[in-house]
């Protein structure tokens, strides 16, 4: 008859003891679990080590803000960029393509956020392992009143492809709600990313809604200022504004409905902004990259170039990474109480059992034996919650998935593993030894004849 074997009878004749002190073990190991495998699905999504485009541009101001506003969806924008600046980038010598995105507005009908953009948005993100195919195709944003819908703005708002929506402006409470109906063409597949939160539409669509251009006499004097001119009036803004393609009364009329125009005249470029631009380097030129921002960083700019990679890991080590550690920190100590409750149950139960390792010093047991077998009832205790603990956090993960999905939009792996976990089984053994180390060395110093006069 082995150590385990002995340590797993005295184990069963204290069963309530003993099962209690495991569970208290597989508690402490299950929250971790938990929190790695959480942790993990947070992580990816703050860590991007990979998008489809090589940088992000935008006003100047903080890179974390733009990267945030941008990619997440999640802080304002800094500001507007004009759209004549993404007409010149696009045709810049170091950018191989350029995709404009245009913020502001939201879904009358679950307030999510919309994006005016390109199908060229679509197409970068099939470049990466990424489901960007529509589950729901139709003619995709063919016409300007055409819009892509994210997974979870489908699903919540029960759309699908024909489906109409409406924008509202401003606050999605508060805002005001524009006449002009987008219709949906297309549904993407789930991405795990802020896209799947996002309802896009055709840029030239957004545009034509009422109030999205800018009036034409401050457009013309913000397009100047941003390239380091003086403001203009009179003649020769009017000049300005025949230059740039302006009509008359374009210039004077500062918030037209459109939809009682049918759409039949396009916005002046000079009239459009973006928030942001999305930039592709030539990949031929590993060095463009970094002599487009350098030439950015010369003279007068008024944007940014960023790139997204390094902010979102800044933003995981900051604050993703520092919530994750607390955690790790708080199921650490639980599973520290747990190894206390293991050497309590072990110490208390020696006093009853003095007599019994006596019985088994008389027939022969050495003292590395019985020591042997108080360490085997630690490691037993431990283990065995732990493997418990283990599996409840695993199928707490698989049960949980489909809601925190639903929740935060992240694709979770019901079926995931951290290798992380593999550090705890040392661990566990280490606590083990350390909490049967006290009770051992007292039934290894236990006098056998006293014992047995007891």
């Amino acid at each position: 008859m082995n150590l385990f074997t002995i340590a797993l009878k005295s184990l069963r004749q204290r069963a309530l003891a003993s099962s209690l002190t495991a569970l208290s073990v597989a508690l402490g190991v299950m929250l971790i679990v938990a929190v790695l495998l959480i942790a993990g699905v947070v992580n990816e999504a703050f860590n991007r080590r990979s998008v489809s485009y090589d940088f992000i541009v935008g006003p100047k101001g903080s890179d974390m803000q733009l990267v945030l506003s941008t990619v997440y969806r999640i802080e304002p924008p800094i500001q507007n960029l004009p759209y004549l600046y993404y007409l010149e980038l696009k045709d810049h010598p170091m950018v191989e393509d350029a995709v404009p995105l245009a913020f502001g507005d939201f879904t009358e009908q679950g307030a999510f956020p919309i994006v005016g953009t390109t199908e060229q948005y679509f197409l970068w993100g099939s470049d990466l392992n990424t489901p960007y195919s529509l589950v729901a195709p139709g003619k995709q944003m063919s016409s300007p009143f055409h819009a892509i819908l994210g997974s979870e703005v489908a699903r919540k708002n029960g759309w699908n492809v024909g489906s109409k929506f409406k924008l509202v402006h401003g606050g999605a409470d508060t805002g005001h709600v524009h006449d002009e109906e987008f219709t949906v063409t297309g549904v993407l597949a789930k991405t795990g990313t802020p896209d799947d939160r996002t309802a896009f539409v055709n840029l030239e669509g957004f545009y034509l809604v009422s109030g999205h251009e800018k009036p034409a006499n401050e457009a013309i004097n913000s397009w100047r200022d941003f390239n380091g001119l003086n403001a203009v009036s009179g003649a020769e803004l009017e000049a300005e504004l025949k230059r740039y393609g302006v009509e008359a009364e374009a210039a004077h009329d500062h918030g037209h409905d459109h939809a009682h125009h049918g759409h039949s005249h396009d916005v002046p470029d000079v009239m459009k902004e973006v928030t942001a631009i999305l930039v592709r380097m030539p990949k031929d030129l590993p060095t463009a990259g970094v002599m487009f921002q350098e030439n950015l960083r010369r003279g007068y700019s008024p944007v940014q170039a960023v790139n997204p990679i390094k902010p979102m890991a800044r933003l995981q080590q900051q604050f993703v990474g520092n919530i994750r550690n607390a955690l790790l920190a708080l199921t650490a100590v639980i599973l520290v109480v747990s190894g206390v409750s293991i050497f309590v149950s072990i110490y208390n139960s020696m006093s009853e059992r003095l007599r019994e390792i006596a019985i088994m010093r008389a027939l022969g047991a050495r003292r590395e034996t019985v020591f042997g077998v108080i360490l085997a009832e630690s490691l037993l205790l431990c283990l065995g919650g732990g493997l418990l603990g283990a599996l409840v956090g695993h199928l707490l993960i698989v049960a949980m998935a489909p809601l925190i999905s639903s929740r935060t939009e992240l694709l979770i792996d019901p079926f995931a593993f951290d290798p992380q976990e593999l550090w705890l089984i040392p661990a566990l053994i280490v606590l083990a030894l350390i909490a049967g180390l006290l009770p051992g060395l007292r039934a290894y110093r236990a006098d056998v004849a006293e014992s047995l006069g007891e």
